[in-house]
């Protein structure tokens, strides 16, 4: 097989695990809500879950990247613009930190979820600018 394809394989099978990741974690400031904070079970092996699936679906993309030469479409940078927005939503909405209220959690993970799936949607599409 080609190398090129293996990649891109790993790469969207862990989008896929960071998808069901990112939807699982979302439950827990929806269902079994302690206070102000999000429901703590299985909170580790969310949190792990969820920081190697984002952790490898750069790297994976990186070494495709590698393998292109750095040649991109007009629309990869608004997906990289969205992986940051949904990176930048998912560490509010699940800072440990008290004085957050369970409505910004929520705003934060609503963000991020509407960043996963703008992300998802411009990946099908590939629009030309």
């Amino acid at each position: 097989m080609d190398t090129q394809l293996i990649i891109k394989i790993v790469h969207m099978s862990l989008a896929s695990l960071l998808i069901l990741v990112v939807f699982a974690r979302a439950t827990t400031l929806l269902v079994g809500v302690q206070g102000e904070q999000p429901n703590p079970v299985a909170r580790k092996l969310l949190v792990g879950l969820q920081h190697f699936s984002v952790t490898f679906v750069a790297i994976s993309g990186l070494v495709a990247l590698y393998l292109k030469d750095f040649a991109v479409e007009p629309w990869f940078y608004a997906k990289v613009v969205l992986f940051f927005v949904m990176l930048s939503s998912l560490s509010k909405a699940f800072k440990q930190d008290p004085q957050l209220l369970l409505t910004q959690r929520r705003a934060g993970m609503m963000l991020a979820v509407v960043a996963l799936l703008s992300l998802i949607g411009l990946v099908m599409i590939k629009p030309v600018f």
